[in-house]
């Protein structure tokens, strides 16, 4: 495609949600733990000013153990560190490491502490998962900090997941992102360690920040999602952990079918974490498949990515699911990236993951029983949560 292809993609996205592309940037795609831990604990380790980290999962694990002792350590040297738990999704975080960040000089929050917030706004959580070092280097994708995304999704036990390393002015906007919601925890938002320096152009990509705060109706992520299906011409990829499009993007995603668009969604398989989510999305397959969209499902471990491509030129990655409660209910952040090069490397893992993916099909569909039909008419009754 052309120069002037790229430029409609990004055009529609900056006039649609009002955030303008910001160019000059370097864009890692990091696959898996394997990749994305080391880059990551890297950054921390190296930083000589500041750290800012929110994540909607720290569990348990050595991982868990690695990045504490990280952050504890510079901290002690000096560097301000601030780090936003989640309060619902760590909730199960060993508070021995919460005790050994802070003891070293660690800035931690917890996010929406249930008992101190209203009963509305416990439901709306951050899922964002950023981290940015000395306002310089930043991270942004799904992987949570436990031993579930440790290793190469080679079995069950290592989780499938991609996260991306930022460098360039879009590192400003991820920052934004955890300074957002920072802000509730009342401390001061910024400080005489922040030196707030022009971000340098490091690379060749252009992005958008986009940042989907809780709240009721429609947001600039939903709308940027919406955008990019309605935009494609040739090839829709959608890798998503927790699929349960809305009656909206169902029909958008059969009416990009309808046009002559290849739409393939791949979710996790039989080793989902959360099969009542799973059965919810599962719910809208009959009419997907009907429509002609591929659907695949992953064999050998919980796949947890969240990445959508299209027409090999954009992409959107981040913490956002494919589902009401990321477009919706929770605070998130995402990327949109206009750059083929990026995407050619997303869509050579996408074409890798189907190789060890099982698809769909429809006639096959059709014969499900009915414990299975139950299962999705249930999930009716609550989707709007997931």
């Amino acid at each position: 495609m052309s120069a002037a292809a790229l430029h409609r993609y990004r055009r529609a996205l900056e006039g649609l949600i009002g955030i303008p592309a910001t160019e000059g940037n370097s864009i890692d795609v990091l696959r898996n733990g394997v990749e994305i831990f080391p880059a990551m604990l890297d950054a921390v380790r190296e930083a000589t000013s500041t750290i800012d980290l929110t994540t909607y999962v720290y569990w348990t694990g050595d991982i868990a153990v690695a990045f504490a002792d990280a952050l504890s350590e510079r901290a002690a040297a000096g560097v301000r560190v601030r780090v936003l738990l989640d309060a619902v999704g760590a909730y199960s975080m060993n508070r021995d490491l919460v005790t050994q960040m802070t003891d070293a000089g660690c800035h931690v929050e917890w996010f929406r502490l249930p008992p101190k917030v209203k009963l509305r706004q416990a439901n709306n959580r951050t899922h964002r998962k950023v981290l940015v070092c000395d306002e310089d280097v930043a991270f942004i994708g799904g992987v949570g900090i436990a031993e579930e995304w440790e290793g190469d999704a080679r079995d069950p036990s290592e989780w499938r997941d991609t996260h991306l390393r930022v460098r360039g002015p879009a590192v400003d906007g991820l920052r934004a992102a955890f300074v957002s919601n920072w802000a509730e925890t009342g401390r001061v938002l910024f400080d005489e360690t922040d030196r707030f320096p022009e971000q340098p152009q490091s690379g060749d990509s252009m992005v958008q920040v986009v940042q989907c705060p809780s709240q009721m109706g429609w947001s600039e992520l939903a709308t940027a999602m919406a955008a990019l299906i309605k935009l494609a011409e040739h090839r829709l990829r959608i890798t998503n952990a927790y699929f349960v499009p809305d009656e909206h993007f169902r029909d958008r995603l059969c009416e990009a079918a309808a046009k002559g668009v290849e739409v393939d969604v791949l979710v996790p398989g039989e080793h989902t974490d959360k099969r009542v989510v799973q059965a919810a999305g599962e719910a809208d397959y009959a009419t997907l498949l009907a429509a002609g969209v591929r659907i695949w499902r992953y064999r050998p471990t919980m796949l947890h990515a969240k990445v959508m491509t299209v027409d090999g030129m954009v992409t959107t990655l981040g913490s956002a699911n494919f589902d009401n409660r990321s477009l919706r209910l929770n605070e998130e952040a995402n990327l949109v990236i206009f750059d083929p090069a990026v995407v050619e490397v997303l869509d050579g893992h996408f074409a890798e993951d189907l190789a060890r993916s099982d698809q769909v099909h429809s006639h096959e569909w059709a014969r499900r029983g009915p414990v299975q039909r139950v299962h999705e008419a249930v999930t009716e009754l609550f989707d709007d949560q997931l």
